[in-house]
């Protein structure tokens, strides 16, 4: 896992109080699972019993690294961002020179990305390679289908 992780006061708020849902609601609701498949009687042939382990297990892993990513945060000030070149936190507009296609990005840390959001993490092949760079700056990104060139055209907050 990374060393640190920049995220937003938003987004770690976001991670706080899903942390709190998951380490009592949500354990709650696994639990009575566990619970209700354990009288079915017999554990070695219980599938529900099965399933309702492998949810608790599931569970815990995300409480861990949710946890992990609050350990491990470094908060960025959002208001105080300059849109002279791409950090995390800016919204950019590229040009794919290939095609002449404009996407609209945001870049975030890991824990935030959601590609299909527009969200991209800063450790993403997009997001690392525009990063520092400025308005108008081609660059060119190493993606799993290739190489490709984007022109930045615009940083925002």
């Amino acid at each position: 896992m990374a060393d640190e992780f920049v995220l937003t006061q938003a987004a770690v708020d976001e991670l706080t109080t899903e942390l709190k849902y998951l380490r009592t609601t949500r354990r709650a609701e696994v639990a009575e699972k566990i619970k209700e498949a354990k009288s079915f009687g017999d554990l070695s042939e219980n599938s529900e019993y099965d399933e309702a382990k492998s949810e608790q297990g599931k569970l815990e892993a995300q409480i861990t690294e949710i946890e992990y990513t609050l350990q491990h945060v470094k908060i960025i000030d959002e208001s105080a961002l300059s849109t002279d070149t791409v950090h995390v936190g800016s919204k950019v507009t590229l040009t794919i020179k290939s095609t002449g296609m404009q996407v609209h990005y945001h870049i975030v840390g890991s824990p935030q990305a959601d590609p299909l959001a527009g969200k991209l993490s800063d450790e993403s092949p997009v997001g690392k390679g525009i990063l520092g760079h400025k308005v108008g700056d081609v660059v060119e990104i190493e993606t799993p289908s290739g190489m490709t060139e984007v022109v930045i055209d615009e940083i925002s907050k």
